[in-house]
């Protein structure tokens, strides 16, 4: 029977792991089984923060919106429902860039959204 030379293959995906895992600290970047275990729990935490991040940014859209239309005399939930029934279509990230860029600009859509109302 011929041998089989798996050089090549195995080297690559090892090689593979510790380049992922380079500016790990100690071993973890230079030993291969602790390094693997390190890169599969970094790439589940990304695959977590990736999630998390746009929920994040969604909870800071409606703080500064709240912010904004509480100097205003209202609260986000019911500037939220004025917007529904007037039928402005801004996502809340337009709506935080408006309100921290251009307040007259923020004050002018509250009015319009009252005015159909």
């Amino acid at each position: 029977m011929v041998r089989v030379k798996r050089g090549n293959v195995a080297r690559k995906r090892r090689k593979k792991i510790l380049h992922l895992a380079k500016g790990y600290r100690g071993t973890h970047s230079r030993l291969f089984r602790v390094a693997n275990q390190q890169v599969m729990k970094a790439l589940r935490y990304s695959y977590i923060g990736r999630k998390q991040k746009k929920r994040t940014f969604r909870k800071l859209w409606i703080t500064r919106i709240n912010a904004a239309s509480r100097l205003n005399g209202l609260s986000y939930s019911r500037i939220i429902h004025q917007f529904k029934k007037s039928n402005i279509i801004l996502n809340r990230k337009m709506l935080s860039q408006i309100a921290i860029i251009d307040s007259k600009t923020f004050n002018t859509i509250l009015d319009i959204s009252n005015a159909k109302n």
